[in-house]
């Protein structure tokens, strides 16, 4: 007598209705925030050499781009800013005419779009690193007043949450009760809180000019063996008043995102770094990979692991048509 498979699961995916009907994911254009450069210095539109499609825009740009991107559907952007002036300091970051100060206010003239401020000073200073130095050491504590200085310079931009990317013990508390101090008790936080020391971060630092002068940043970001330690700086960043918290890079960090998403029952967000993002590219454009799928497959296997909200350079590229499947 014939035995017949107890269960015939291929029942389910016979047809392109039927595997919609129990898909388990999916994602929306709410869900995804895009990156964007301004860029002080250049007069017209740069693309960015190892991210092809990425463009920096020179700041009389910058609100039109970003209108056209909520017009897609896109209702959040990380904004970086590449100013024209550099100090040991990053003096930048914090004044009233930065970069990023003045990309928000001309954004927020014409848009309602919603603009999520980066805060680190690698940009802003002339060594690249992530703070103020202390014999060729980021000086934590000095560094996280400076950080609170930024974030309330972004908030009375107009900025709409701030994310602080540098990884330094303290940051977000600092920034939480220089906010509130300010009278910017809704203004919230997005913490890089699992921010590791990644190979992947390589088309950034072209992009924002931050690669450092000398050494690395292996002091204050993660190193990418550890999984424990992503936990404790969640935990930290939680207590501090973080309202989300972020892990980054993405996909080489589905496990963390995962056990983020079983632990806390907060808002966790994904960022698909540069590097993800060229290696998919560079590997669709040699015809290894089919672009299309492997950049919503990409997605969807961030999204099924826990994140609520992705950061990805394909926000505007799904928006625009890929994600007719």
């Amino acid at each position: 007598m014939k035995i017949l498979p107890e269960n015939r699961l291929r029942r389910l995916r016979i047809n392109p209705t039927i595997r919609s009907l129990v898909r388990e994911t999916s994602y929306n254009l709410s869900d995804l925030i895009y990156p964007m450069f301004v860029d002080e210095n250049i007069s017209k539109p740069r693309e960015i050499a190892s991210m092809p499609g990425v463009i920096a825009y020179p700041l009389n740009m910058i609100a039109d781009e970003s209108a056209s991107v909520k017009d897609l559907g896109i209702n959040a952007i990380l904004l970086f800013g590449i100013p024209s002036h550099k100090d040991d300091h990053g003096s930048g970051a914090w004044s009233e005419n930065g970069i990023v100060q003045k990309a928000t206010r001309s954004i927020k003239e014409i848009s309602d779009m919603t603009v999520i401020a980066d805060l680190c000073l690698c940009e802003y200073t002339t060594h690249g690193h992530c703070g103020v130095l202390d014999n060729e050491i980021v000086d934590n504590d000095s560094t996280i007043d400076l950080y609170a200085k930024t974030a309330v310079s972004q908030a009375e931009a107009g900025a709409d949450m701030v994310a602080p990317s540098g990884m330094m013990d303290g940051q977000v508390e600092k920034m939480r009760e220089a906010l509130d101090s300010s009278g910017y008790i809704n203004t919230p936080i997005m913490a890089y809180s699992a921010k590791y020391a990644s190979a992947f971060y390589g088309p950034f630092r072209e992009a924002a000019e931050s690669t450092p002068s000398f050494g690395d940043r292996r002091t204050h970001q993660m190193d990418p063996a550890n999984l424990r330690e992503a936990f404790r700086e969640m935990e930290a960043d939680l207590r501090e008043g973080a309202d989300i918290l972020m892990v980054k890079p993405a996909m080489p960090y589905l496990d963390v995102i995962r056990e983020a998403r079983m632990r806390y029952d907060v808002p966790i967000a994904a960022y698909q770094v540069s590097g993800e993002y060229a290696m998919l590219v560079a590997a669709a454009q040699n015809g290894w990979l089919d672009r299309k799928k492997a950049v919503l497959e990409s997605l969807t296997s961030i999204k099924r692991a826990g994140a609520d909200m992705i950061i990805t350079y394909f926000a505007k590229e799904v928006a625009e048509g890929l994600n007719d499947l």
